[in-house]
């Protein structure tokens, strides 16, 4: 298929691109897909995901005995996105209430229908502040995914590769867009650089040395290039130190390189509007991968309750900093103490039960969709990828006295040497207050709140018990990195995926979705997000784009 004969071209083979392609190809339409990466990386970074979804009184939600419903999601996402700007949060307000419809209604169904299933028990993420009102999902909605990410890319790359047997997708790998093409105020093609053919495995960064240029037309185009998370740069030039405290000089990367931010620029200087560019999502549990895919490659620990969380002067986190609880809270608390890292202290009994790594590659028994594999969870041990990193992460920290703890803990850090006494008076007052049916230690109430949800009593969440307790030993230190990832704002698109001008009128012709479009509309999360909601917004916004130009090329 040549340029001329495509009615659409898509700037992105990642999960938004595919979801797009996907809805135009059932429509008959022609799609060329243009992207800087060869073909090993088809379905982009949500390929390294866990596959959380988020989605809104499921039967797997009914089986738990959880009670949810849209309106108790809605509040949940309007009290953590905060929405305060009239003109930039227009569009963001308006596919917030759509997407929490979306996933209370058809989204369940619409990926069933792929093929898509999710696993039986329902995780409870991003738990809150403590308040009714506010940040925090009220109950478990996070939904992962059977399969993981490559099973969310999996359901789209297939319909798609299918089309493109009959002749209906052509991809241009290797592909790097430098400009759109804008005729009459209409975006009708893309102009670039052809990079030299590369054969590197998925993830890992590619050449960009120059082979050609290249010039493609079509009746529309669709960004959906992602966000800015693989340029640190880009993230330090747009972070809200006003909100989030100074920029960290530190910090390691939770996505490929070529999440490089490059057509948020391109796309603004053809005309296109770009909101809430000061909004982003980076996590405060990261380690150093010990066996790397991309520079600077970083695992999130998706932690249990149970850690006691120490800033790298060794004192604890003040309520409400647990973990799971408020992750752009505990961001803003770490960067005012003037250090890039902080403390997880445990024992073996909490690192076996609460340790979860995020990643597909880390997830071999889910990914691979083995039960066996997923059964031996439950037997005592940590499972295999949280045993390499004890064994082989430069971050993690294994002795069996507390004072050999510490020194171990000095020995790694970048900062301050903790004082032995300090880190032994916070581990001791916590310990003072598990031995009671009651405490005032809210962590521990926390702790309670968690085990009386009983999947997370079960596989989820460690018996309270005292850490310094040799029963239960070794101990265990975690130095934990600040983690880029997400862009939550961007683009400013109609409920249609059309993107807006500075104006507010829709640019002709011009579409974004997923990460580039901050999950829809410019920023659908506010300044804050409920997890599992990330993968949605990619195929929420990709299906309204490909859609919306269904319709309108007839």
């Amino acid at each position: 298929m040549s340029s001329e004969d495509a009615d659409v071209i898509v700037v992105g083979a990642g999960l938004a691109g595919l979801v797009a392609v996907y809805e135009l190809t059932r429509a008959g339409k022609r799609v060329v897909v243009v992207d800087q990466e060869n073909e090993a990386n088809l379905g982009g970074q949500a390929f390294w995901s866990l596959g959380g979804l988020f989605l809104v009184d499921s039967p797997e939600q009914r089986r738990m005995g959880i009670k949810d419903s849209a309106e108790l999601a809605l509040a949940d996402w309007l009290g953590s996105a905060g929405f305060d700007r009239e003109r930039e949060d227009h569009w963001p307000r308006r596919w917030a209430e759509a997407y929490v419809d979306f996933a209370a209604g058809e989204k369940r169904d619409y990926l069933h229908r792929l093929g898509l299933r999710v696993m039986p028990t329902v995780g409870w993420a991003e738990r809150g502040a403590g308040a009714a009102f506010g940040h925090g999902n009220s109950v478990p909605r996070f939904h992962i995914t059977w399969g993981t990410g490559p099973e969310v890319v999996r359901v789209f790359r297939e319909p798609v590769l299918a089309a493109a047997a009959r002749g209906l997708v052509t991809f241009r790998h290797r592909h790097r867009v430098d400009g759109l093409i804008v005729e009459n105020g209409a975006a009708v093609g893309v102009r670039g650089t052809v990079l030299e053919p590369a054969a590197e495995p998925r993830g890992v960064a590619s050449s960009r040395t120059l082979a050609g240029e290249f010039e493609l037309r079509a009746q529309a185009v669709v960004v959906t290039s992602g966000g800015i998370g693989g340029n640190q740069e880009l993230v330090r030039k747009n972070w809200p130190a006003d909100r989030l405290g100074t920029p960290p000089a530190s910090m390691i990367t939770g996505v490929p390189a070529y999440v490089d931010g490059r057509m948020l620029e391109i796309t603004e200087d053809a005309g296109g509007s770009i909101v809430n560019r000061d909004r982003m999502w980076h996590y405060t549990e990261g380690v150093r991968n010990w066996d790397p895919i991309w520079p600077d490659h970083a695992i999130r620990i998706i932690p249990g309750p149970s850690s006691l969380w120490l800033d790298a002067t060794g004192r604890r986190l003040p309520v409400p900093l647990y973990p799971g609880h408020d992750t752009l809270a505990t961001l803003k608390h770490i960067t005012a103490t003037g250090y890039d890292y902080s403390w997880f202290v445990l024992t073996r009994e909490i690192v076996e039960k609460e340790f979860a790594l995020s990643g597909s590659e880390q997830n071999p028994d889910v990914t691979g969709k083995d039960l066996k594999l997923v059964l031996s969870r439950a037997k005592k041990g940590a499972p295999g990828p949280v045993q390499a990193f004890l064994d082989k992460g430069e971050d993690f920290v294994v002795r069996r006295t507390l004072k050999e703890l510490v020194d171990g803990m000095n020995a790694v850090a970048p900062g301050p040497e903790l004082d032995f006494a300090q880190v032994e008076r916070e581990i001791t007052a916590r310990d003072r207050e598990v031995g009671n049916a009651y405490s005032k230690d809210f962590q521990l109430m926390s702790i309670a709140n968690a085990r009386a949800y009983w999947p997370d009593k079960l596989t989820r969440v460690a018996k309270p018990h005292r850490l310094l307790d040799p029963a239960h030993g070794p101990l265990i230190a975690v130095r934990l990195h600040l983690l880029t990832r997400k862009t939550l704002g961007g683009l400013e698109t109609t409920l249609n995926s059309q993107v807006v001008r500075p104006d507010g009128e829709p640019f002709e012709g011009l579409y974004a979705a997923g990460e580039v479009a901050g999950f829809g509309g410019g920023g659908v999360h506010g300044y804050n997000a409920l997890e599992g909601t990330f993968l949605g917004g990619c195929v929420f916004s990709g299906r309204a784009a490909g859609r919306a130009l269904a319709r309108r090329l007839g």
